[in-house]
């Protein structure tokens, strides 16, 4: 188990590590990932359960490096992908030096983040209790809160933040260095996320869809790439395929005329472009894959796997 250490930013040596990120689902784990990194690599949503893999973004400042992963909330399954969703989750614990349990202050603590603890007790990984979005409560709330969490487990720091504002990230940040060992740079400085940047893509197109469509649909999308090429003028041409289980929901994510899927391009184009730094052409096909979150097969094709 890791031990806090001094600041290595006063003494030279470099520290690097994997951080995990945890928490039930829709409590800000992505958007802190985005915060810190200070680009966006994971999807943000009202939607629980919006992240469905690890999401692996880097971190370098000064003589520090960290992987943080974004993992799935933690939830009960309802299918063969929940069941790959969680076992991400959990397996993240076994791979990381700290762990980041973020829970939201303004739901106070429920069932999820007991289970969640539970499965804390089987680690001897350092645990950072996070207690987001403090600027949805009054801070005279804090302390009893606080009080609640620390009779549950014994956590290694209790940082207070608000993801979406900053608010208190910096000293999370520079309590959670003090847990580095002294370890090798992984990647170079300017990284900062090892997917590819297919997935990326993919992700935020799927961002889009959730954002536009209610009920069912958010959990019944999976986005893939056909091709994805720079063309002679140096646009960037994108194929990319919506995946849905059931014929009604086509219709859903086309619209009207084709409306939905026309907006759903130019706003994920948007962000696409920002991303790779160039122009980009984006086609969308919608295609039926029925119960497509319960068909191992087709679930290791999109590129579920728990290996």
């Amino acid at each position: 188990m890791s031990t806090p250490t001094t600041d290595n930013r006063s003494n030279g040596k470099f520290r690097s590590g994997f951080v995990a990120i945890i928490g039930r689902p829709n409590v800000g784990k992505s958007t802190l990932m985005n915060h810190l990194i200070g680009q966006k690599i994971a999807i943000m949503s009202d939607k629980p359960q919006t992240t469905r893999n690890k999401i692996h973004g880097v971190y370098t400042k000064d003589n520090t490096q960290i992987v943080f992963l974004d993992t799935p909330g933690i939830h009960k399954p309802q299918s063969k992908l929940g069941d790959y969703m969680m076992k991400t989750a959990q397996s993240a614990l076994q791979e990381v030096e700290a762990a980041l349990f973020l829970v939201d202050v303004a739901d106070g603590i429920g069932g999820g983040d007991r289970f969640i603890i539970e499965q804390l007790k089987k680690v001897k990984t350092p645990i950072f209790l996070v207690l987001n979005k403090i600027d949805k409560i009054d801070p005279e709330q804090l302390l009893p809160i606080i009080t609640q969490y620390k009779d549950l487990y014994d956590f290694a720091e209790i940082i207070p933040i608000s993801a979406l504002q900053g608010n208190n990230v910096e000293t999370l940040m520079d309590q959670l260095i003090r847990y580095l060992p002294e370890g090798p740079q992984y990647y170079p400085a300017d990284q900062i996320t090892d997917h590819p940047e297919q997935f990326v893509v993919t992700e935020l197109v799927r961002e889009k869809i959730l954002h536009m469509t209610r009920e069912e649909i958010p959990h019944s999308i999976a986005v893939a790439i056909e091709d994805m090429k720079v063309q002679e003028n140096g646009v960037v041409y994108i194929g990319c395929v919506i995946y849905v289980e059931r014929d009604s929901q086509k219709g859903i994510i086309i619209g009207k005329k084709g409306a939905l899927l026309k907006e759903v391009g130019k706003l994920a184009r948007r962000d696409i472009e920002a991303l790779l730094g160039s122009r980009t052409f984006l086609e969308l096909w919608v295609k039926v894959k029925k119960d497509w979150r319960n068909q191992e097969r087709v679930l290791k094709d999109l590129g579920f796997r728990n290996d």
